[in-house]
């Protein structure tokens, strides 16, 4: 859509030149046929976004704004010189006056260029799918990379079975390093489809953005960045697994502050002073429809660590699917330059999804660092591991659907993307149908 527009732009602004240096050659014929062009170009552009079936609208607002400051000026400009006629247009500075529009254009578009007008892939249950939102304040906790001694605040975003009776088993989510709390909406809504309540969510500082209680943007903390970008060969063994261990802290405190708000909730049927939602009663109202006996715990990549560490932590927890990332939390210590791993049985069922190469880089890893996903899979009482063809790490979330170009600038396999989502969302409905609901039996391939 993006590239349409741009196109149809360039038409007009070409158009133009050639009309000035053809036609009406004044500069006051110009000035209207610019302010006639300018104005075709807002009202074509604002007539999409107010079409009520246009998705993510926001890719096209800047070009918006844009579009209507140049007629602005075009107009009052027109408007104040219309009955003036200063002699002929000049050539070069029409050109370069094109060229400039262009350039403005193309860099206003720049949102259209990169992101999709993805909305989710189809989903497989009976039921419709909603969502709400709060943000849960820990008051036990302050919030270790703010200076200001405030509490840390936990987003928790609900996707659930609209309009449907009885209680449904509930999964919570955690995104990856940078990430957000919606890298695998298409996961959320598969599940909510077919009896889930999800709660996805977002961990300030270590996702790539969020909001807080003011309303303030909360962006992804640099030394985090640092830590998490750095060549592991660059640090020691133990320090390498101080910053995981510190990593997988944070976000299991949040899950654990969640979780338990959650069950308070669900228990006294009212919403404490640690919520904050513009929807309490529908907030509420989902909390109370959650089968509280009835948990599973996912994520991708340092989500998928805290999922598998938050399970081994929890006596509450029936489920656990880690989505390519590697079970830091399970590594205990540095002995002799080598790394140690938790010997006790990993007690809840874990399903372990990764790449065919992260798979790979198991066996071939000197340090012994990854060697821990295998160790702790051959040690769970219930632990199968599945392996993607073709799939690199951000082919798991839904970003190369949303956003092909930072898809593959982060990592995006040759694998058809929409086919690998679907995929891996029947996986995952699969793994948590049976050990959640006792429904059906597993029909999970080893490979895909």
């Amino acid at each position: 859509m993006g590239i349409f527009f741009f196109i149809l732009f360039t038409l007009a602004e070409i158009g133009l030149v050639v009309l000035t240096f053809t036609k009406f050659r004044e500069k006051a014929s110009w000035r209207k046929n610019r302010a006639i062009i300018r104005a075709a170009e807002v009202v074509l552009l604002l007539g999409m976004v107010l079409v009520p079936t246009t998705n993510l609208k926001w890719r096209f607002f800047g070009a918006l704004i844009v579009l209507a400051v140049r007629l602005l000026i075009a107009g009052i400009v027109w408007l104040v010189m219309r009955k003036k006629s200063n002699g002929l247009r000049k050539k070069p500075v029409t050109v370069i006056s094109c060229v400039l529009s262009v350039v403005l254009i193309a860099f206003s578009l720049v949102p259209a260029f990169i992101f999709t007008n993805y909305n989710g892939l189809p989903t497989t249950g009976e039921y419709q799918v909603n969502e709400t939102s709060a943000i849960l304040v820990d008051e036990s906790r302050v919030d270790e990379f703010e200076s200001d001694g405030s509490f840390r605040e936990v987003p928790a975003h609900f996707y659930y079975p609209e309009n449907a009776e009885g209680e449904y088993p509930l999964v919570i989510f955690s995104h990856g390093a940078f990430g957000y709390y919606q890298s695998n909406f298409s996961t959320y809504e598969e599940l909510a489809s077919n009896g889930y309540i999800v709660v996805a969510l977002d961990h300030p500082h270590h996702s790539f953005f969020t909001k807080d209680t003011d309303g303030k943007m909360v962006t992804v903390d640099e030394e985090f960045i640092y830590e998490v970008t750095r060549d592991d060969d660059a640090v020691s063994k133990e320090e390498l697994m101080t910053d995981s261990q510190a990593w997988l802290k944070v976000r299991v405190d949040d899950e654990n502050f969640v979780l338990d708000t959650i069950k308070e909730a669900n228990n006294s049927g009212t919403l404490s002073t640690a919520w904050h939602t513009s929807d309490a009663d529908t907030v509420l109202s989902v909390i109370n429809r959650i089968d509280i006996d009835k948990i599973g715990l996912t994520g991708h990549s340092l989500g998928g660590a805290s999922a598998v560490a938050l399970g081994r932590e929890r006596t509450d927890i029936d489920a656990v699917i880690d989505i390519d990332g590697t079970m830091m939390g399970e590594i205990t210590g540095v002995m002799n330059g080598e790394y140690t791993y938790n010997s006790e049985s990993y007690p809840v069922p874990v399903l372990a999804l990764f790449t065919e190469n992260n798979y790979n880089m198991i066996e071939s890893d000197e340090s012994g660092f990854y060697h821990v996903n295998e160790n702790m899979i051959n040690n769970a009482k219930v632990g199968r591991i599945v392996t993607f063809e073709n799939a690199e790490h951000m082919d798991f979330t839904d970003l190369p659907l949303f956003s092909p170009f930072l898809g593959n600038m982060l990592g995006s396999g040759e694998r058809d993307n929409e086919e690998m989502m679907n995929t891996l969302n029947s996986v995952v409905l699969n793994w948590f149908d049976y050990y959640l609901k006792g429904n059906g039996a597993l029909n999970i391939q080893p490979q895909y």
